[in-house]
């Protein structure tokens, strides 16, 4: 799958997520989810590199001397990125969850109904 691809398909998702958030909130982070899908699919990408590569750069011959990869570093960074971006989206959905009435709500409607009698 190539990159667009990768892209594509994220971003499918997460639009078929968001489907059913209030189009004023799937409006303001629809950005954010370009982000997402975005970061998802270049992450696949370094992923692959640092599979062939690895994290880290040994040196030949003084075990230590080591030095992180640059994918491994843009990994690590486009990761930590990633998970902010999903923590917002993912507070945008936990808001828009209708809450069930628990028992306190229902002893209050109780209370409001004995009062308005």
């Amino acid at each position: 799958m190539i990159k667009g691809q990768e892209y594509g398909t994220e971003l499918s998702k997460l639009e078929e997520i968001f489907s059913e958030v209030e189009p004023g909130k799937k409006k303001l982070v629809d950005g954010l989810i370009q982000d997402a899908a975005f970061l998802y699919a270049e992450n696949l990408r370094l992923k692959a590199v640092i599979n062939e590569t690895g994290m880290v750069r040994l040196h030949p011959t003084i075990n230590g001397l080591q030095k992180p990869t640059e994918a491994a570093k843009q990994y690590l960074k486009n990761v930590n990125s990633y998970a902010v971006v999903i923590k917002a989206l993912n507070s945008v959905l936990s808001k828009n969850i209708p809450e069930e009435d628990d028992e306190f709500d229902k002893w209050i409607m109780a209370k409001k109904a004995a009062i308005d009698e």
